[in-house]
């Protein structure tokens, strides 16, 4: 569902633009709101989970989702649409980790990529029906569809979260590093809204500047508390674990510029090539086809190249097929297209597994729940940094042309970019060790 959601959102973007009277690329803060919301929230989600029971907590979060979607739905500007995704937001942070964590917990590493690929083939479905969903239901009926597409889903889901999930106890995790929380959540939020803002005339400039200077004073000293405090909000000691601080920073690089190519391909192509919805819908999700056609090669492949190869090797061919879209004008037939944004999506899921495979590998259990919590947040604002990256670049390409709408080469500029921030990330795969990993993917053994 929650993965339905965003691919939906995506190909309704123009349609809702013009509803509500903004510019595209300003409906960019429906998806950056709720991925912000998302990483400020996850942090508190390990201690709610062990606080209040695993099953609980996801059942709630199921049921704030599904009712800030029919609020969602009814938004009638803006800034309504932008406060009921944070409260979406709420609740997509209590899911994805508190499920991760209840897997991680009860699998062996030797069985850890398996587990993974499982874990993530059925949420693929989101992405595979999302596009095209959601540009039939855009087109038949509203763009409003498509968050009231959650209700069914959702409802289902809960039932069956309380039919076979067992009961997890709550245990006593002590006391919430509030100061923590509380300052790392001002931080993230605080530094995504100077982002967001910034020189879109949303806000006065000054407010912009004065929220991301706040935001980084407020990073600092969240960073100095999480140090210094036996039990902190973000536990940092983590990244003296090489195979979790490669996939926390060098896959924050990969999914930056990986997480604007959602966004630009389904604008690209209704404002840049003119497609309806439903068009857009059947080609953008070729990307999709492709990350789930990966998931049963991922195991063989990394255990013939090892992680190090793996993330060196398909980094390069991952940021030359988000080049490659550069190329993509009106006249290239739809198949072309479709072509290479599925090849594209074979590329980039790989690489998305065995980060989030890797990033666990080494992680001793008892550490588990603070390593979800801290790889869920910098896992869900990389994509917000990504959808600003490709807002920006497309906000510069306005403002050097002086025209006053985008045009298919804008695009261009935007893949460029996205691709050259995937590739800074390959010379930090590189340091890996040649068997890092290795427990889990089997190279070498």
């Amino acid at each position: 569902m929650q993965n339905l959601d965003s691919a939906v959102l995506a190909t309704a973007l123009p349609a809702m633009a013009r509803d509500l009277h903004e510019d595209p690329y300003r409906l960019g803060a429906a998806i950056t709101s709720y991925l912000v919301a998302l990483t400020v929230f996850i942090p508190f989600s390990a201690w709610i989970a062990d606080r209040f029971g695993a099953k609980r907590v996801f059942m709630f979060a199921i049921l704030t989702f599904v009712a800030s979607s029919v609020l969602c739905g009814r938004a009638q500007g803006l800034g309504e649409l932008v406060a009921f995704r944070v409260l979406q937001g709420l609740g997509g942070a209590m899911m994805v980790p508190v499920g991760r964590l209840l897997l991680l917990r009860g699998v062996a590493k030797k069985d850890m990529l398996s587990a993974m690929a499982w874990l993530t083939m059925p949420a693929l479905l989101g992405p595979v029906t999302g596009p095209p969903l959601g540009g039939v239901l855009t087109d038949l009926w509203s763009w409003r569809a498509v968050f009231w597409i959650n209700v069914p889903i959702g409802l289902i889901g809960f039932a069956l979260v309380a039919w076979k999930i067992p009961h997890v106890p709550p245990t006593r995790p002590g006391p919430p590093d509030v100061v923590g929380l509380a300052l790392t959540g001002t931080a993230l939020a605080l530094v995504m809204f100077g982002i967001e803002t910034v020189g879109r005339h949303v806000v006065p400039g000054w407010v912009s500047v004065l929220a991301l200077a706040a935001g980084i004073l407020a990073g600092w000293l969240a960073v100095r508390h999480c140090q210094r405090v036996p039990q902190p909000a973000l536990d940092l000691s983590l990244f003296r674990i090489a195979t979790f601080r490669d996939p926390a920073v060098a896959g924050s690089l990969f999914r930056t510029g990986a997480g604007a190519v959602p966004f630009l391909i389904p604008v690209m192509l209704q404002i840049g090539f003119g497609m309806s919805a439903s068009q857009s819908g059947f080609v953008s999700f070729a990307t999709a086809l492709g990350a789930f056609a990966m998931k049963p090669l991922v195991r063989p492949l990394l255990r013939r190249t090892g992680f190090r190869g793996a993330l060196v090797i398909n980094g390069v061919v991952a940021s030359f097929g988000i080049a490659a879209l550069a190329l993509v004008t009106p006249a290239w037939p739809a198949a072309a297209i479709f072509a290479l944004l599925a090849a594209g999506g074979l590329a980039r899921s790989l690489q998305f597994t065995a980060l989030n495979t890797l990033a666990f590998a080494d992680v001793p259990a008892e550490r588990m729940s603070r390593a979800t919590a801290l790889y869920g947040t910098l896992q869900q604002l990389t994509p917000a940094l990504g959808v600003v990256l490709a807002t920006t670049t497309l906000e510069t390409c306005l403002a050097l042309s002086g025209r006053s709408a985008l045009v298919a080469a804008d695009f261009s500029w935007g893949f460029v970019v996205a691709a050259v921030v995937v590739l800074a990330s390959i010379p930090l795969h590189a340091r890996l060790a040649p068997d890092a990993g290795a427990e889990v993917s089997g190279h070498n053994r």
